[in-house]
């Protein structure tokens, strides 16, 4: 008998409206940065109208809401600090259509040391390896893969080589 009176006096929902283009857009834009190409690209597949998509995001770039140099540099320091070096993260950038100057620009207002970034991942990844020789190919090999170029591999392989 409880139960069904409670049934009784629930207040009936509410009919949301929509959420409009710029509100979808914004919500994504809130959790973290994206570029353009992402951000029209998400909310397309979400069924929202292209044109609605397009002039949403053209008002939030005009408005520094979205903003495709800051969503580099932002990807760049997210990649490096999670070890990956430029030639990987210079591929990235070039997925998401940003202009070279900017993939550039972010790449080079990186402060972070990239020999450094790689000491860090051989120390944590190979340090248990004895074999100094098989340490250095090991080394070089997953660096190489994390898009670090071959001098930052030697002087990280070198540098851990001499510990």
């Amino acid at each position: 008998m409880f139960g069904n009176e409670s049934d009784t006096r629930r207040r009936p929902k509410r009919e949301r409206k929509p959420a409009t283009a710029l509100q979808r857009a914004l919500g994504l834009l809130t959790r973290r940065e994206h570029s353009r190409k992402e951000l029209v690209r998400k909310l397309v597949q979400r069924g929202v109208d292209a044109g609605e998509v397009e002039a949403a995001v053209d008002k939030l770039a005009g408005a520094g809401w979205q903003d495709d140099a800051r969503f580099a540099e932002s990807l760049v320091r997210s990649r490096a600090s999670t070890g990956y070096g430029p030639l990987h993260i210079r591929a990235e950038l070039g997925t998401h259509d940003l202009p070279a100057e900017v993939r550039q620009a972010a790449l080079d207002d990186f402060d972070g040391d990239w020999v450094e970034i790689a000491r860090d991942l051989v120390a944590r990844r190979f340090a248990r390896v004895d074999d100094a020789r098989q340490r250095e190919r090991k080394a070089s090999d997953f660096l190489i893969r994390r898009g670090f170029p071959g001098d930052v591999v030697r002087a990280a392989v070198r540098s851990g080589a001499d510990d």
